[in-house]
């Protein structure tokens, strides 16, 4: 992991630059709104720490509050997210378990895992986002078409940068 330091680094800027002073000011008729910032999450090591996938989550969705001004509403959605991530890998892992030296990603695992894998957590990450935004249950139907709709939006760039990401890339 330690090696893998700077190239994560690099994801975690790129990530929150293109959240931070692109997608945040891209807003479809108020209700989809994009966040590629959670692939940081998805793409991290099988081998990470549980309590090291917490501690870069919270420094994430921080750093989006952060330049967003929206006072820890990504932080917990990202922790949340986070935390159900194990849960998630156990649920839908392979017969024969992750191979070591493999990603969570596309290229190792293929499109059906990756589709159930990132709509599980990106959803769930919606879920809690646009709920702690709304803070209220009188618009609970509106909220849940927009946590579909920005989920439907976010896995499909999510999916489009997996397919850009260089295959020949070694862990």
């Amino acid at each position: 992991m330690i090696k893998l330091f700077p190239r994560y680094l690099g994801s975690f800027i790129l990530l929150v630059f293109v959240q931070v002073f692109i997608l945040n000011n891209i807003q479809f008729s108020g209700y989809i709104n994009p966040y590629i910032y959670v692939m940081f999450i998805l793409v991290l090591p099988f081998e990470t720490p549980n309590w090291l996938l917490l501690i870069f989550a919270f420094i994430l969705g921080l750093t989006v509050d952060l330049f967003s001004s929206t006072v820890g509403m990504h932080s917990s959605a990202t922790v949340f997210m986070a935390f159900l991530r194990p849960y998630v890998l156990k649920v839908i892992s392979p017969r024969d378990g992750y191979e070591s030296e493999t990603l969570p990603q596309l290229r190792y695992y293929g499109i059906s895992w990756f589709i159930r894998y990132s709509t599980i957590l990106i959803v769930a990450h919606h879920l809690i986002l646009f709920y702690i935004e709304v803070f209220r249950f009188s618009d609970f139907f509106a909220t849940f078409v927009r946590v579909i709709l920005s989920s439907i939006f976010t896995i499909i760039l999510v999916l489009i940068s997996q397919y850009f990401y260089r295959k020949d890339t070694k862990r």
